[in-house]
């Protein structure tokens, strides 16, 4: 076979793609020789096996012309790929072409390989941390401290003044309570009636403390012994107005239960995030994430996975996470995308090599090239574990300490894939016409 026509079949194969991927190489061209060291022997103008330079998946023994184009069928040198019997597939090449191609090998090696999952979510509100402020009574806010969302407030920073007609009858009972057992004390009634008046007044006390009165504010009542028109209403913990029931307060009408403020407190903010499916059989409560933002490039936060919801997304085919964030410095704030690593246990004293190594064939399928020494490669299907950090762990097909190619490997993947094509064909029922795909 001439230069010119082996590099003609060069192109042709990998611009069609025939074959699965085989090509054959101009052998002076990039230094395959053709599966042995030694010179190849002359071919015989009448017999061995011949193939269409424009359609290289034909092969037939002895000369004729290609049941596809009609073109003259060329010789492929045999002989030397029968003489030496290595792993099949295996193919041996010079080391023009290990050096001309940047062919590069890496060891096997076995050694413990940390697992990251690398995704992104959002910060929000840490809910443990968020606090509802609502009276336990109807009423009218006459007077508010606090009507913008995102003021920062103090625990017992006064929110608002409230009127309410039943906590103003609540005072004056516990006013008629304590001055009727005062009565009784001084006037020295008999104790059972001293210790009725004492109980009547003690439940006075305890209805305004259930209203959330503070101690200060029913000793202030006892002191000054005049039901006060409006009372005010202080903050039950420090953090940030996130929400409010409407623009303005003043004039609003208070009913029990319903949400007047909420504040939340920032210290700790929950990092949500989407996982993929796969990643679950990975994912537990308790692992570690680092957290970084665009906004402040280089500084890490560490934080640590919560809990998850307890159904998948349907729509997104993902379950969400919430991740719990330190945040004493107030720098991060609620709504802001992050960048989220979990460290998962990964693998130990597995046996890894460089992610690049691995060719991902069809029908899940993954193979390496292994370097046998003195320039002999040969394709070895593995069976891959857990990626990460570019490198794949192998759970079966390689052993400690073997050497396998990283760059490069289709070149030889081709080689050795029409070198089995050859042998299949050699191999079979000879004399017919065969086509090798």
């Amino acid at each position: 076979m001439t230069k010119v026509r082996l590099a003609a079949v060069v192109l042709v194969a990998f611009a069609t793609g025939i074959a699965g991927g085989v090509a054959i190489w101009d052998l002076d061209l990039i230094g395959v020789k053709q599966f042995s060291s030694e010179p190849a022997a002359t071919p015989q103008e009448s017999d061995g096996l011949y193939t269409c330079g424009m359609h290289p998946e034909v092969i037939r023994e002895g000369r004729g012309q290609c049941p596809i184009c009609g073109m003259d069928l060329t010789p492929i040198e045999t002989s030397a790929a029968h003489s030496e019997k290595v792993e099949t597939g295996g193919v041996r090449v010079s080391k023009n072409f290990l050096q001309n191609f940047a062919v590069r090998i890496a060891e096997v090696e076995r050694n413990d390989l940390p697992a990251r999952i690398r995704t992104v979510g959002y910060l929000d509100q840490d809910e443990e941390k968020l606090v509802s402020v609502n009276t336990k009574f109807g009423g009218w806010i006459e007077k508010s401290r606090v009507n913008t969302i995102g003021e920062r407030v103090e625990e017992g920073d006064v929110l608002f003044e409230i009127y309410s007609p039943e906590l103003v009858t609540a005072q004056e009972e516990y006013l008629s309570a304590m001055e009727y057992a005062s009565r009784l004390r001084t006037g020295g009634a008999y104790s059972d009636a001293v210790d009725r008046a004492e109980s009547l007044f003690a439940s006075a006390a305890e209805r305004l403390r259930h209203w959330d009165l503070t101690s200060h504010q029913i000793e202030q009542l006892a002191a000054v012994k005049r039901a006060s028109r409006t009372l005010e209403i202080y903050s039950p913990a420090s953090g940030y107005v996130v929400e409010k029931l409407a623009d303005s307060l003043e004039g609003l009408r208070a009913v029990p239960g319903v949400t007047l403020l909420k504040i939340a407190d920032h210290s700790t903010l929950w990092a949500k995030v989407e996982f993929y499916e796969h990643y679950l059989q990975d994912l537990r409560s308790g692992l570690s994430a680092e957290i970084t933002l665009d906004a402040f490039p280089g500084r890490r936060w560490r934080g640590e996975v919560l809990f998850f919801q307890p159904a998948m997304n349907p729509q997104t085919q993902t379950l969400t996470g919430y991740i719990e964030v330190e945040n004493s410095d107030g720098r991060l704030r609620p709504k802001m995308y992050a960048t989220i690593e979990i460290e998962l246990p990964g693998a130990r004293d597995a046996l890894i090599v460089p992610a690049q190594s691995v060719l991902h064939a069809g029908d899940h399928r993954d193979i390496v090239i292994v370097d046998g020494g003195d320039g002999l490669f040969f394709p070895r299907e593995v069976e891959v574990g857990i990626e990460s950090d570019r490198r794949l762990e192998i759970v079966a097909g390689l052993s400690e300490g073997e050497r396998v190619v990283i760059s490069s490997q289709f070149l030889l993947d081709s080689e050795s894939n029409l070198q089995a094509a050859v042998e299949r064909f050699v191999e079979g029922s000879g004399g017919a016409h065969q086509h090798a795909y």
